[in-house]
């Protein structure tokens, strides 16, 4: 199995090199077949992979592949991990790529950069396979640095726009900064650990969970704690969590099908994979999951508020992106990596189908990504509708559908948490399921029904997409719909992560939903007594009224609450606070050691200075040199009464 574990991330970069380097020769179709063909590989194999662990019952494969270096005895590796949660990951990330890769063929024919997109969405697939497959910190942060300089190419692909720019090395920067804390904490895990390797590091926490550093002032803290908070600021970077939320919304600057690939399978679910990878360690520190589940909560609620002010359709579906990663970090604060993992999982599907049916709509509409001018769509774009409204009832936790299992799992999970903030949490994440009932159909009602505000031109061409896009939707729509179900017995409590992820019998609130459940079925029928399901009504019923029954009390409520609603559309001022605090605040610091390091110390003490001393110096050392013979003579007698006085005179007295 080992050569199977290698081809599943070479397959896709072998597509990648090729249509990178040799796109032109081969052609656009070249370049979609050969990536496609790698992703596909990659798929089947993982399908394979999986059937090997899970039904087979096939032990954990940990082995290196080569060392890179030895330094001061730490061996610096690339190997691989795979166990469950390995074979779950990389069978969601193949197959969501694959539906996109497949997708991007109708989205992406017009456009000069075809074969670079290709490439660039390959080389994509392989970084986050790298990622999820690692079983050391050193290919981990390979594959974690990877995804973010290929999700810098796609963001910024269409590079004459001013705006992708901007987003691109937004994106970029404001990841710097979580992998910044993300390297610290690998750091301090070698200086502790001594090792890289994940199986040696987590045998040797527990003896670490009393070990103190001293930082602040010589203030003691918890060792487990700093190197838990250090890697969950990575995660806060690649999943944007706030303050490091920032860059996903205006990542949607990217083409859709990228968009899709970022937001459901890749970048934004690499901080809550290696959350759950790292379970042995966060299992050591309450307060690190303190601040997991507050972090979590605060991105759930408040994000979801923004989704709800949003008229582009691609944002909306980008702040429920931000909010749905808040639930997963809510249940990662709460112990419950599993239902974490399993959100991911079903939040993967339908999350990609609602990215790509934005796409078709965009296509649709001619580029045209206001909702505000749309409307009545659902009588041209049959396939589009009914994918789109499977994928907003799954978001919603719409009972029997996906979305609904994980999503439920993990409120009920954070009723069961004792640690600080799960009730703040708790509140966060029970409200959020109205707010995303109410942004989700507010979209879709404004989308599909009601009045057609297309105008005339576009409505005259308007028309359902090519199978080429709509078969992907398909595709993704049906584990929309019954993933869910068939998996929560086995992936939640049938024992499917032992191994893989650890959780303290004190912090076991899956054990908790365990109890309550009594299969698929019996679940989703404990809806009509809950609740998030009257939360959820409401919350559709809300939009309906609203937005298609009497539209004019939008504007109303709109005016009513002004000052809340340009909080919202303003995303609470964090875009302002970064430019000034962090942005202007790195210029002034910049500035400042320039005045004073570079002009004053380089340019002015060491440089310049040392010239205009040897200036100042050679203007009173050329006095002594007049040209006059006796001068010279006189300074040579007074040089030797010196040399007498100094030496000569001591040795008689």
């Amino acid at each position: 199995m080992e050569q199977v574990y290698l081809l599943i991330p070479l397959a896709p970069l072998f597509g990648a090199i090729v249509a990178g380097l040799f796109g032109r020769r081969i052609g656009r179709a070249g370049a979609h077949w050969v990536t496609i063909a790698g992703v596909t590989v990659a798929f089947v194999l993982s399908l394979v992979s999986l059937k090997h662990h899970v039904i087979d019952g096939a032990p954990v494969f940990n082995a290196a592949v080569y060392t890179w270096l030895v330094s001061d005895g730490i061996q610096f590796q690339i190997g691989f991990l795979v166990d469950n949660l390995t074979v779950l990951m990389i069978t969601v990330v193949t197959s969501v790529s694959l539906a996109v890769h497949v997708y991007t063929i109708g989205y992406m024919e017009e456009d000069p950069g075809y074969q670079r997109f290709f490439s660039y969405i390959a080389l994509f697939t392989f970084s986050m396979l790298m990622l999820v497959m690692s079983n050391n910190f050193l290919q981990l942060f390979f594959g974690w640095e990877a995804v973010g300089l290929v999700s810098y190419l796609l963001i910024g692909f269409w590079f004459k726009r001013e705006t992708a720019i901007y987003a691109n090395l937004k994106a970029f920067l404001v990841n710097r900064v979580g992998d910044f804390g993300f390297l610290l904490g690998i750091a301090a895990i070698v200086t502790y650990f001594g090792t890289l390797d994940y199986a040696q590091v987590f045998a040797a926490a527990p003896d670490h969970a009393a070990t103190t550093i001293a930082l602040f002032g010589g203030q003691s803290w918890s060792l487990m704690t700093v190197i838990c908070i250090f890697l969950f600021i990575g995660a806060m970077g690649k999943s944007a969590q706030v303050p490091l939320h920032v860059w996903l919304p205006d990542s949607m600057e990217g083409p859709t099908p990228i968009s899709a690939l970022i937001h459901a399978a890749t970048m934004v679910t690499a901080g809550i994979f290696m959350v759950a990878r790292m379970s042995p360690l966060f299992e050591l520190s309450e307060t690190a999951l303190s601040v997991v589940i507050i972090i979590g909560a605060i991105t759930a609620l408040f994000m979801g508020l923004v989704g709800i002010v949003q008229n582009d359709i691609k944002r909306v579906v980008a702040y429920s992106t931000l909010s749905q990663l808040g639930y997963m970090t809510v249940a990662l604060g709460a112990s419950a990596y599993s239902v974490a993992i399993f959100h991911l999982m079903t939040h993967a599907f339908f999350k990609a189908l609602l990215f790509l049916a934005a796409g078709s709509v965009i296509i649709a509409m001619h580029h045209e990504q206001d909702i505000r001018a749309m409307g009545g769509l659902w009588r041209k774009m049959p396939i589009t509708y009914v994918t789109s409204l499977v994928g907003s009832l799954a978001l919603i936790g719409t009972p029997f559908f996906s979305g609904y299992f994980s999503k439920d799992a993990i409120i009920v999970a954070v009723s069961h948490a004792q640690i600080a903030g799960a009730g703040f949490a708790y509140f966060a994440v029970t409200i959020g399921v109205f707010i995303t009932a109410f942004y989700s159909f507010r979209m879709f009602f404004l989308v599909f029904h009601g009045e057609s505000r297309v105008d005339p031109h576009t409505a005259e061409h308007l028309h359902e997409t090519k199978p080429v896009v709509t078969l992907p939707l398909i595709a993704l729509a049906i584990p929309s719909v019954i993933i869910g179900g068939l998996t929560i017995e086995p992936v939640l409590f049938g024992g499917f992560f032992d191994g893989a992820i650890d959780v303290a019998s004190r912090h076991d609130t899956v054990a908790k939903v365990a109890e309550g459940f009594h299969g698929a079925i019996s679940f989703s029928m404990h809806a009509l007594v809950s609740l998030p399901f009257y939360l959820a009504l409401a919350g559709v019923a809300a939009a309906w009224y609203l937005y298609l029954r009497r539209p004019e009390l939008a504007g109303r409520l709109r005016e009513k609450l002004a000052p809340l609603h340009l909080i919202l559309t303003r995303k609470y001022w964090c875009d302002e606070f970064n430019s000034i605090v962090f942005a202007g605040g790195g210029r002034m610091f910049g500035r400042l050691l320039w005045r004073v390091g570079d002009e004053s110390v380089i340019d002015g003490l060491i440089v310049n200075g040392a010239a205009n001393t040897v200036g100042r110096i050679a203007q009173v050392l050329r006095h002594l040199q007049t040209g006059f013979l006796y001068h010279y003579a006189f300074a040579m007698i007074i040089g030797l009464l010196l040399l007498l006085t100094l030496f000569v005179m001591p040795a008689y007295f």
